[in-house]
C-alpha cells in the first residue's frame, strides 16, 4: 500500500493534485506537486549515479531550502537513511553525528558548510553539494561517479521498514540518543496530522521551524505535502518576524505551527509593530514545549484564530495528542489534548495503569512509534517496559480524556520532599502582565536538597523588580512553591530549535554563582 511508505503516499498525492503549489521560495518561485516529484526523482537517480546505496546514511547540513527538502525527498527515495544537521554545528559536533549515524555521504548547499565540510574530510566522507538554480532547472550536483541511470531508480521499490529519518534526541541527559524513523512511522505520523486537523489541498502554511529537527520537518513540511498542501520557504532561509506576515499574507496561509518560543515573538512583534492586515487561519498549532494558557489566550485574542497545543517527540516521528479543531471539540488551555492516532497509557513505576486525574508516566505505543535507539541497549531496556514505550513525561488524564503534562520526570523539583512542577510555576510567572518570558528550575540547596530559582524576561519597557515577581509568586503559589530567586535578563538560553531547556537555562545562570553547584538534570 502506498500510503504505508511516505515515498508512496506523496507520490499518489502528486498524482491526485500534480499542478496545484508544493513549495515556494517566498518571492522567488514556485514548484507544483509534479514538479517536486520530478526533481526528486532526478535527484535519487543522480545519488544513485554517485554511489549511495540502499541503507546507506546520507548526513544533509542545509538552511531552509528546496535543495534541502528535494535532497531529502530524494535520499528516502532510494531507501537510504536521511540524518539532517543543523548548519550551525561546530566542527566537533558534526564530527560526532557522521560518526554516531555512521554517515557515508555529507550534502549540502552550493554555497558549503566550512565546519561540516572539515569534520567529513576528518571521517574521510565525501562531499557533495546541492543546487537548483531555477524552478525549470534540473537539480545539480556537484559529483556522479557515472552516467544517471533512471531504471535503476525505477526497480528501487520503497519499504516500509526502510529506515527513512536518523535524527538525535536533545540529549538533556548525557550524549544523545539516534532516534532511527522508518518509512512507515513517517508515513503513519504525517497522516495522523493531516486527519486531526483537516489538512486538505486548500492549505498552505509559512515553515518557520528549522527542517532539521522533526517539528518542522514532519509537522510543517511533510504534512502538509502529504495532503497536497502548499508551504512557503522564508527567503533568508530561516524565521524571520520581520518578513513572516507578509509571506503568509503574500501565500495566503491558512495555518502555522510553532514552538512557544516563537509564538511569543510573533505576539510581541504584533504589539510593538501591528500589520495592517491579518491572514484568516483556520487554526495555529503550538508544540515542543509548554504553552502557557496567559499566552495561548493572547494569540487568540490577536490572530482571530483557535490555538491548538499538541504533544510529541522525536521517538514518536513527532505528534503523539493534539487539542482538535473547533469543529471536532473543545480546545482546553493547559492541556495538550487527546491521543492522535497511536495507544497512550498512563502508567505508574511497576506498569499499572492509572485511572483518569492521577498522576504517572505518559506511555505511548503505535505505527509511528520507533523500533528503538541505535546501538543503545541500556537506553532500549529504559524506555521500552510493560509493552510501552515510556516518554519520561508525568502527566494525567482528566475526565474527558485530555492530556495534562505535569513535567519531565526529571525535571519535576524536589524541596524537601514536595514534587512541584516547573510548569505551573512557569504559567503563573507568565500570567504577570509585566513579564514576557518565563522559566523555573531546581538548583542544589543544602537544606532542601532542591530549591526554586525562576528568570525571567520583562515586557519592553517594564522595570518589573525581583521583590515585585516574588510578591506575585507568593499571592498565586503555595510558599514552597515561590521562587528563591529571580534572574532578570533580556534573553534566555535555548535550542537550535527554539526551546528553552530547564538545564541549560539553569547551567547559564547558576554558572553566574561561582558558589553554585550546576545540577544535573535528565531527559
Amino acid at each position: 500500500m502506498a500510503s504505508s511508505t511516505l515515498t508512496g503516499l506523496l507520490k499518489k498525492v502528486a498524482g491526485e493534485f500534480p499542478s496545484r503549489r508544493a513549495i515556494s521560495v517566498s518571492g522567488q518561485f514556485d514548484l507544483t506537486h509534479a514538479r517536486l516529484q520530478e526533481l526528486i526523482d532526478q535527484a535519487a537517480s543522480q545519488l544513485l549515479a554517485s554511489g549511495v546505496k540502499p541503507s546507506d546514511v546520507v548526513a544533509l547540513t542545509f538552511p531552509n531550502t528546496i535543495e534541502f527538502v528535494i535532497m531529502f525527498l530524494a535520499v528516502i527515495r532510494i531507501r537510504a537513511t536521511a540524518a539532517p544537521l543543523n548548519a550551525a554545528y561546530t566542527s566537533d559536533e558534526v564530527q560526532f553525528y557522521l560518526s554516531d549515524s555512521g554517515s557515508k555521504l555529507l550534502l549540502t548547499s552550493h554555497e558549503g558548510n566550512k565546519p561540516a565540510q572539515s569534520a567529513a574530510s576528518v571521517l574521510n566522507i565525501p562531499h557533495i553539494t546541492a543546487s537548483l538554480p531555477q524552478p525549470t532547472s534540473d537539480i545539480s550536483l556537484s559529483s556522479t561517479r557515472s552516467e544517471s541511470n533512471p531504471d535503476s531508480l525505477s526497480r528501487l521499490v520503497n519499504d516500509p521498514a526502510d529506515i527513512a529519518l536518523f535524527l538525535h534526541t536533545s540529549g538533556t541527559t548525557s550524549r544523545p540518543k539516534g532516534v532511527p524513523l522508518t518509512q512507515l512511522n513517517l508515513s503513519s505520523s504525517v497522516q495522523n496530522i493531516k486527519a486531526i486537523y483537516k489538512l486538505t489541498e486548500s492549505d498552505s502554511s509559512v515553515i518557520v521551524l528549522p527542517l532539521f529537527h522533526v517539528h518542522g520537518l514532519v509537522a510543517g513540511l511533510l504534512s502538509s505535502l502529504a495532503a497536497g498542501a502548499a508551504v512557503t520557504l522564508p527567503s533568508a532561509g530561516r524565521f524571520s518576524a520581520s518578513t513572516f506576515w507578509s509571506d503568509m499574507n503574500g501565500y495566503s496561509a491558512t495555518w502555522y505551527t510553532a514552538v512557544p518560543t516563537i509564538h511569543q515573538i510573533i505576539l510581541d512583534r504584533h504589539l510593538n509593530n501591528p500589520e495592517s492586515v491579518y491572514p484568516k487561519l483556520r487554526f495555529i498549532r503550538s508544540c515542543s514545549a509548554s504553552l502557557a494558557p496567559v499566552i495561548l489566550d493572547r494569540l487568540e485574542e490577536a490572530f482571530g484564530a483557535p490555538v491548538l497545543e499538541a504533544y510529541a517527540m522525536t521517538e514518536a516521528a513527532h505528534q503523539m495528542t493534539s487539542n482538535p479543531l473547533p469543529e471536532d471539540g473543545p480546545h482546553k488551555a493547559g492541556s495538550v489534548g487527546k491521543p492522535v492516532g497511536l495507544e497512550m497509557a498512563i502508567l505508574d513505576e511497576n506498569g499499572v495503569e492509572q485511572e483518569c486525574g492521577k498522576s504517572g508516566e505518559v506511555c505511548i505505543r503505535g505505527p509511528n512509534v520507533t523500533a528503538g535507539y541505535k546501538n543503545n541497549p541500556e537506553a532500549n531496556k529504559a524506555a521500552f517496559r510493560f509493552g510501552w514505550f515510556h516518554t519520561g513525561d508525568l502527566g494525567f488524564f482528566d475526565s474527558d480524556g485530555y492530556l495534562h503534562l505535569v513535567g519531565r520526570i526529571k525535571e519535576l523539583i524536589n524541596r524537601g520532599g514536595e514534587k512541584i512542577s516547573p510548569i505551573e510555576v512557569d504559567a503563573v510567572l507568565l500570567s504577570h502582565p509585566d513579564i514576557a518570558q518565563a522559566v523555573c528550575f531546581g538548583v542544589p540547596d543544602d537544606k532542601f536538597g532542591e530549591e526554586i530559582n525562576c528568570a525571567i524576561i520583562p515586557n519592553e519597557g517594564s522595570n518589573v523588580s525581583e521583590a515585585e515577581v516574588l510578591r506575585f509568586c507568593k499571592k498565586n503559589l503555595a510558599a514552597f512553591k515561590v521562587p528563591k530567586k529571580v534572574f532578570i535578563t533580556d534573553s534566555l538560553p535555548k535550542t537550535a530549535t527554539g526551546k528553552i531547556q530547564r538545564r541549560f537555562v539553569a547551567e547559564h545562570f547558576l554558572a553566574q554563582i561561582s558558589t553554585a553547584k550546576v545540577p544535573k538534570f535528565g531527559a
